[in-house]
């Protein structure tokens, strides 16, 4: 065996070994390349460390991407901005850069069903997600019904510990199903912890002075909103829903 294919198996099973994959998988084909362009030992290295940095974390995006749990990608791009003059598109874009996450500020999407807020709320938080932040996306009955069951199964300290180390927590669709007077006590602890600590996205079709139709209590939906709202961006969302104009169109088209 020459020693230039000793040292090749000995690199490869100490990359192997360090728990660097992307080094491993392409130490030859760089090697090769840098020895055509002349590229001295140092090159060769920084080549290799940088295509180990990339793919890292492009693997870590992916991570961060499947524990949010999205019902579906969404992106910025696919938005219809010219459908929703209402949506200060500019905002938006500032909106994408993640700052306001940094900061523990909110956002609440408002506006009827179907006009896109859903869409909005999880572009901004896959945006996130690729920038390394991490994410949870509920929808807010599943929410509810994940902390009652916690609360039942005596895992809520471990759960709201979980939840508490998200960069922000999307809570779709607030004002669809009224909650139970534990269930709005439950999501009022949890809006609460987060206060000044993570950053929410709500998506509501409800008005805020309509809240108490899903809290219950005016006392509960003054304290959550006073919360929600102390350092908050508000996008509100007017017009048709999308999919009544789909379903209206894809029946035109049949008759």
């Amino acid at each position: 065996m020459k020693t230039e294919t000793k040292s090749t198996v000995l690199v490869k099973h100490h990359l192997k070994q360090l728990k660097l994959p992307t080094m491993h998988a392409e130490c030859e084909k760089v090697a090769l390349r840098s020895a055509k362009e002349n590229l001295d030992h140092l090159a060769y290295l920084l080549a290799l460390c940088e295509l180990e940095l990339v793919d890292r974390e492009r693997r870590a995006a992916e991570r961060r991407l499947k524990a949010a749990r999205f019902p579906s990608p969404k992106t910025l791009d696919a938005f219809d901005f010219d459908s929703r003059p209402s949506v200060n598109k500019s905002l938006v874009l500032e909106l994408a850069k993640g700052d306001w996450i940094d900061q523990r500020e909110n956002l609440l999407l408002v506006g009827p069903s179907g006009t896109g807020k859903t869409h909005l709320a999880t572009a901004l938080a896959m945006a996130a997600c690729l920038q390394g932040r991490k994410v949870r996306f509920f929808r807010v009955t599943e929410l509810i019904t994940t902390l009652l069951e916690a609360r039942d199964e005596k895992t809520l300290l471990r759960l709201r510990s979980q939840l508490g180390k998200q960069d922000l927590l999307v809570l779709d669709e607030l004002g669809y199903v009224p909650a139970s007077k534990a269930g709005a006590e439950l999501l009022f602890d949890l809006i609460g912890q987060a206060y000044e600590r993570q950053s929410l996205v709500v998506t509501t079709n409800l008005p805020f002075e309509n809240w108490t139709e899903v809290l219950g209590s005016e006392r509960l939906t003054g304290a959550a909103l006073d919360r929600l709202t102390h350092r908050c961006q508000i996008l509100e969302f007017t017009g048709e829903s999308h999919r009544l104009k789909d379903a209206q169109r894809r029946r035109r088209s049949k008759n």
